[in-house]
């Protein structure tokens, strides 16, 4: 399933480390970056790498925040809110692929099974 998750992406070139930063981003305008870190589990070093190339690519838009100068404020770019919509765009595909066989109702336990797991990740 991964690996057809990797694939999925593979094109678009956004890993889904990058797909997760810019998916925050895209409803959190203006989110300061070391938000989107601390959201994502992701080390401060790491982060400001992962920003770097997002910035390099043209992705996001990094500025000092207005309201607090130590902080940087990311938004996305229309660039990036077209990768975000494309990647959307094929995750969508690629659930409906792996889903396929089950059932509404098999569907919906999954997903209740899923949000139990998520809700006992401490």
């Amino acid at each position: 399933m991964r690996s057809d998750y990797a694939r999925t992406l593979g094109e678009t070139g956004v890993r889904q480390v990058l797909f997760g930063i810019l998916s925050v981003i895209s409803v959190n305008p203006g989110v300061s970056q070391g938000s989107v870190a601390r959201a994502l589990g992701i080390q401060r070093p790491n982060m400001v790498a992962l920003v770097n190339e997002l910035v390099g690519r043209g992705l996001v838009a990094r500025h000092v925040d207005a309201t607090d100068r130590r902080a940087f404020a990311l938004n996305l770019t229309e660039m990036g809110a077209a990768a975000v919509g494309e990647a959307l765009a094929r995750i969508r595909v690629h659930e409906e692929r792996i889903l396929r066989d089950l059932t509404a109702d098999e569907r919906r336990l999954l997903i209740r099974l899923l949000d139990r797991i998520g809700a006992n990740d401490d």
